[in-house]
């Protein structure tokens, strides 16, 4: 994991300095056909594995439990932050 987040760092220091080549800001437009490969093979992984799939029911109730309370925590957290930061939150300084 260090050794991926050193190359993602190295990967955000080249991207700054070479800013301003023109054939690199093509490099752009590829980043979402890759996303949806990724995520292709990644569903083609999973509907490989025997093991995963007869215990989808298990695992899918488990990933849906967390992602609710995912979206939950950071709706709170997003709420709380508008709240201290927008100077809303009741403290009328008059």
């Amino acid at each position: 994991m260090f050794v991926i987040l050193c190359l993602l760092c190295v990967g955000i220091g080249m991207g700054y300095l070479f800013r301003h080549i023109h054939s690199l800001k093509r490099l752009e437009n590829t980043i979402s056909y890759t996303i949806f490969i990724m995520l292709f093979v990644f569903g083609v992984t999973i509907g490989a594995n025997k093991t995963l799939v007869d215990n989808i029911g298990d695992f899918g109730l488990q990933a849906a439990l967390l992602a609710v309370c995912g979206v939950l925590g950071s709706l709170l957290a997003s709420y709380l932050a508008f709240k201290v930061l927008s100077g809303k939150g009741g403290n009328d300084e008059k």
